[in-house]
């Protein structure tokens, strides 16, 4: 190690097994594993109609390999068309970024002592960048609301391709031109590439995570989603089901602008590098996969019925918002001091003693009532209710729109485990206290 290393001992202690599975066979395996995936799955929704048995004919007649070459070949460096649409979408929310008003939001300190400075404007971004599309689609005719799912192959292809030569830069800054003290190498480049050197980096005043994570992948789901719509309209005329999967996911993303400080504060910012893990995967994986099951719709316009429609809306709106309830719910607890209620009562709280890397003994609030008491992530529950609502549009016709639900429950599983081992280590037998009064993990009464 060459510096202070949170990020990167977090990660160590979290997993298990051998140091080498670890920290070199996994990372490797998920990164020749993921960008091809992510292209067989738009090839799969957007080609065979959301067919996996079209796909495994393709596979039995081609082998494997050769299906990744037939579909990835033609798109591997993306078009002239795809590089365009991308270029003005990341110039235009970089310009955002900058140029939108907001108020200074200060990140928490790091181990290392840096304070990461933010300007908290996304929910002005987001509306600026959802009326933009739609001005210059369907108020001024510069493009066909549908662009993006009609170039989407390509875009897949030019997005794998930057990002991929994107790790490797972030990868040599860390090293060599690290934008703060928190960074550092494990010297082994398998695994510095895929979980990052650098937790903070910024490129000519920009944060790096900020834009990936928040105002590109982010950003760019809500884009996917009109059009995809708007192929559908073309294609077929629009579908109950296709207006309540978009509306679903239009509100759950204007939450997370809504709730981006809070984001700022979680664990893909706080404990996570710039790597493959983080920046590939909201670069490619979030309009691959995060939209997949809308983009399975696009050939499958079903029709519920109003009754069907409005119940599922509803009940995905509100899994939307129980989730941020929840996460309100404790950062109201924590910005007060524990000087508010929860549900009507004083919140049932447990301080958590901790000593930093530096040697400053700090406390942090653990709030054991409300959501929180239920379980100690359960607000990871509403989070996959609200995604299984808005995939359930597609009926069940076939499991392939079902690949995000199950992704999500495995992340989140795998999040809830990897966060209660770091609070663990962190607060020692102050995590233990807790736990006895907030014994479940995620699920009431079963997990």
């Amino acid at each position: 190690m060459t510096t202070a290393q949170p990020a990167r001992r977090s990660f160590d202690e979290e997993r298990v097994g051998p140091r080498w599975l670890r920290q070199t066979l996994l990372p490797l395996l998920l990164v020749a594993v993921c960008p091809p995936t992510a292209m067989l799955l738009w090839h799969t929704h957007a080609e065979l109609h959301g067919s996996l048995a079209a796909l495994f004919d393709e596979i039995r007649s081609q082998g494997l390999f050769g299906t990744i070459a037939a579909v990835w070949g033609p798109v591997v460096f993306g078009s002239k068309a795809a590089w365009a649409i991308l270029g003005v979408f990341a110039a235009l929310e970089l310009a955002l970024m900058r140029l939108l008003p907001g108020k200074r939001f200060e990140g928490p300190v790091t181990p290392g002592g840096h304070v990461p400075i933010y300007k908290a404007n996304g929910v002005l971004a987001f509306a600026t960048t959802l009326a933009l599309f739609a001005g210059a689609s369907f108020g001024l005719g510069l493009f066909p609301a549908s662009i993006v799912y009609d170039h989407f192959g390509a875009i897949l292809g030019a997005l794998n391709c930057f990002s991929l030569v994107f790790c490797l830069a972030l990868y040599l800054k860390g090293r060599f031109r690290s934008s703060s003290a928190d960074h550092g190498t494990s010297h082994n480049p398998v695994f510095d590439y895929y979980w990052g050197t650098e937790l903070y980096p910024r490129l000519l005043g920009w944060d790096v995570k900020m834009f990936t994570n928040c105002r590109f992948g982010m950003m760019g789901w809500p884009l996917l989603l009109l059009s995809f719509a708007a192929k559908q309209q073309e294609l077929y005329g629009l579908s109950d089901a296709m207006v309540v999967a978009v509306g679903i996911q239009l509100v759950y993303v204007a939450k997370f602008f809504y709730w981006e400080t809070g984001y700022l504060r979680s664990l893909d910012i706080m404990h996570d590098r710039a790597g493959f893990y983080i920046c590939w995967g909201c670069l490619v994986w979030v309009p691959s996969v995060y939209t997949a099951s809308t983009l399975y719709l696009v050939h499958h316009p079903n029709h519920l019925g109003a009754p069907l429609a409005v119940a599922i809306f509803l009940l995905g709106v509100g899994a939307v918002l129980t989730n941020y309830v929840a996460d309100a719910q404790r950062q109201r607890v924590r910005a007060t001091g524990g000087r508010t209620t929860v549900w009507g009562r004083a919140p049932v709280l447990v301080v958590g003693r901790y000593t930093t890397e530096r040697g400053e003994k700090k406390e942090s609030l653990l709030l054991a009532s409300g959501f929180w008491g239920l379980a100690r992530h359960f607000h990871y529950v509403p989070e996959l209710l609200g995604a299984f609502f808005w995939t359930l549009p597609a009926l069940f016709s076939g499991a392939l729109p079902y690949f995000y639900v199950v992704f999500l429950t495995v992340l989140l599983t795998d999040r809830a485990h990897r966060d209660d081992r770091r609070c663990a280590a962190k607060y020692g037998a102050d995590w233990d206290v807790y736990r006895q009064k907030v014994p479940y993990k995620i699920l009431p009464g079963v997990l």
